[in-house]
């Protein structure tokens, strides 16, 4: 397999989408068995939705394209390394391995930097600058308990 075929694929996503005013210098593809069956580049701006990063939409694009939400067995290619949001995605989905072009200090030249996030990661949840607090929910354990009793669940 040439590695950076793929990688040169993703590269390209991401000169199409900054070109076409879609998003930031991001894209990726999504390779199965010397394929690739999914594509993105970053859409923040164009879609207003800050989830819309390349390899976010190389992944809903190859779970579409597949009827699956796992992609076991695949491979993403990215322009650059991906941001945690990114990387947790591709953990989710399964997918075994990541290769990328650039690295986070690269984007951090350019104005793209995640380290608040790593650095946020670091923090207990109580000293983190976004709050996240419980409240007691009986309808949330009831939501939890009837899932956990749902015999025609598709376990992910």
């Amino acid at each position: 397999m040439d590695l950076n075929f793929y990688l040169n694929k993703a590269v390209d996503e991401g000169f199409k989408g900054m070109r076409a005013d879609k998003g930031g210098p991001f894209g990726a593809v999504i390779v199965r068995n010397g394929e690739i069956v999914g594509s993105g580049c970053n859409m923040v701006t164009s879609s207003n939705d800050p989830t819309a990063h390349g390899e976010v939409m190389a992944i809903r694009d190859a779970c579409m394209r597949l009827q699956t939400f796992k992609l076991d067995g695949c491979i993403l290619f990215s322009s650059a390394e991906p941001c945690p949001m990114c990387l947790a995605a591709a953990y989710w989905a399964g997918i075994g391995t990541v290769y990328y072009g650039v690295d986070r200090l690269d984007a951090e030249k350019i104005g793209f930097s995640d380290k608040f996030i790593y650095d946020e990661f670091r923090l207990p949840p109580e000293e983190r600058k976004l709050k996240a607090l419980q409240l007691d929910s009986p309808e949330a354990r009831n939501l939890f308990a009837e899932w956990a009793a749902k015999a025609d669940k598709i376990p992910y």
